[in-house]
């Protein structure tokens, strides 16, 4: 039987002070193996310097398109695109916004920025991904996909996309058909591309069994059984590990969810369960060394 592997990325690193002390701490305890800097954030600087002082762990860009906190915690693109900016300066706060506005090319200019950036201040990146799947094309914006494949084939870098369907992680309000055939082209583009990817990908935001929990166990116990169901090959799925501090709340409604992630990767249940179901937890290191480039 083949083995499972697991990816749990931690995103938004760079976010503000609150998510890079929690990934902090989180890496440097052996929590978690893998998480993606959001470059145009406050606090990415203090994430790359983090990564730059430990290149042992897999630390990738997550790729930021959208502001979804508009004047609680504003940023703005690295180039001078204009499709990509508000009235206000800022990134576009939602998926929607951002595709109705941009251009491609001004798009791709600022995914090529924000890598390059990375590299620029010493950075390794071990892997790419998309902060709310704003470049996957879904509300029209069909050749976005292949053009962000094409930026990481041309820098040469893993991409977190999926390639095979499973119904099980079909996202809430997507009809099955849609999903199905958005993970076989995406299977095209990688294999096209020479992309490494994993085989399947959980959108932990869109699972209704990890919604309207009122306890930290509760989450944590949800959270453990639905990702103890995975098949066989490498999964990947995704937290948003935070201290709940004041500084968190003042910024997400979201703060209490991203407290009990943290809590969660430091909790040894969450580990011992994994061990005890066979599933081994990977980064994009170990990806690339099966799937190679």
């Amino acid at each position: 039987m083949q083995k499972r592997y697991l990816i749990i990325n931690a995103d938004d690193f760079g976010m503000c002070r609150s998510a890079n002390e929690a990934i902090f701490e989180l890496f440097e305890t052996g929590g978690i193996v893998s998480s993606t800097i959001m470059m145009p954030c406050p606090e990415a600087k203090a994430a790359v310097q983090f990564a730059v002082d430990h290149p042992q762990y897999a630390i990738g860009v997550h790729l930021t398109m959208t502001n979804e906190w508009g004047e609680r915690w504003p940023w703005g693109p690295l180039t001078d695109g204009a499709s990509l900016r508000t009235p206000e300066g800022r990134m576009w706060p939602e998926n929607e916004d951002f595709e109705a506005h941009c251009d491609y090319d001004e798009a791709i200019a600022e995914v090529r920025a924000q890598i390059e950036l990375a590299e620029k201040m010493g950075m390794h990146p071990t892997q790419i991904d998309n902060h709310m799947g704003s470049l996957y094309g879904m509300n029209g914006r069909y050749l976005m996909l292949p053009k962000v494949f094409a930026v990481c084939r041309d820098m040469k870098y893993p991409f977190r996309m999926c390639t095979t369907p499973e119904d099980e992680f079909c996202p809430d309000g997507v009809s099955l058909k849609l999903y199905r055939f958005f993970c076989r082209f995406c299977g095209v583009l990688s294999k096209l591309y020479n992309v490494p990817t994993p085989d399947y990908l959980i959108l932990t935001d869109q699972v209704k069994s990890l919604k309207g929990l009122e306890t930290y166990e509760q989450f944590r116990d949800a959270f453990l059984d639905f990702h103890g169901k995975i098949p066989a090959g490498i999964t990947e799925t995704f937290i948003h590990p935070a201290l709940p501090t004041e500084e968190l709340q003042n910024i997400t409604g979201t703060w209490q969810r991203r407290g009990w992630e943290y809590e969660m990767m430091k909790d040894p249940v969450t580990h011992q369960y994994f061990k005890d179901k066979g599933i081994e937890l990977i980064s994009y290191r170990e990806l690339v060394q099966m799937k190679g480039k």
